[in-house]
């Protein structure tokens, strides 16, 4: 199934030219059905407070499937915690490639989701790509681009989880129990103030997590009363860098990206 692009397809051969480098902020959107025949809105994944992941391969090439694979992985785990809050396409980076071959390559990659799309080669000039993959990260009611690449490494997904997770979890339904966070100071080299409004006097825990989303410490589960919660959390002795504080309350999760400066 074909998608509308918002962009003229009339100016596609001068898109090819004019925005090889060039860094766009805002996301092009696509509308219709993808190669499965759902119904797909870009804009409208967006508006719902959603992240969405695109990626664009070439057919035969041998590093396009591995790249998605992480994306999927880091994407995955995300979705486990903050269920749907983060949707993948995948497009082939010309017009030529069909939606049969789209669909394969999803499934034949073991890609399941990222939703099958065709007619990616506006798309790939819009956003910069010619080295493929290209992999774009897009969020936020004013369809930003938040990350752009055609050079990608493993790293790259760490960047683009603490993108997602610092970025969007703040509007997340989930968080109803647990508000008003604060941590301070951040930079910090040896403690961590956390201070947090408990709604709903359940039990809950805090902890510290890298970028990849191992746990690096964590304090024991406890019940949260009502009201203001304060904790004090020794880092002194983990390795500098940054770090995810997650506080767990009565199924609710709030995020917050600390940095150790020893």
């Amino acid at each position: 199934m074909k998608t509308t692009l918002y962009k003229s397809l009339a100016t596609a051969s001068f898109a090819m030219l004019a925005f090889i480098g060039f860094s766009q902020t805002t996301a092009m959107d696509f509308s219709g059905q993808d190669c499965n025949g759902n119904n797909v809105n870009l804009f409208a994944d967006l508006d719902a407070g959603k992240a969405v992941m695109l990626i664009f391969y070439m057919p035969n090439c041998g590093s396009c499937p591995p790249v998605a694979s992480k994306m999927q992985t880091m994407a995955n785990n995300i979705n486990a915690t903050h269920p749907g809050l983060v949707k993948a396409y995948a497009f082939p980076y010309q017009n030529s490639t069909t939606c049969a071959y789209s669909s394969t390559w999803t499934v034949n990659n073991n890609l399941p989701l990222f939703a099958p799309m065709d007619s990616g080669a506006v798309q790939v000039a819009y956003y910069g790509g010619f080295g493929m993959p290209t992999a774009v990260l897009l969020g936020g009611d004013n369809h930003d681009v938040l990350f752009v690449t055609q050079d990608f490494n493993t790293s790259d997904t760490t960047t683009m989880r603490d993108l997602i997770l610092t970025t969007f979890t703040a509007g997340v339904e989930e968080q109803t129990a647990i508000t008003d966070l604060s941590v301070y100071p951040n930079p910090t080299t040896d403690f961590i103030n956390v201070s947090f409004q408990s709604n709903s006097g359940s039990e809950g825990f805090i902890e510290l997590t890298d970028l990849n989303g191992k746990r690096v410490m964590a304090l024991s589960k406890e019940t949260m009363s009502k009201g203001i919660i304060e904790k004090q959390i020794n880092v002194s002795s983990i390795p500098a860098g940054n770090y995810i504080l997650q506080i767990h309350v009565d199924g609710s999760t709030v995020t917050q990206k600390v940095n150790v400066a020893h």
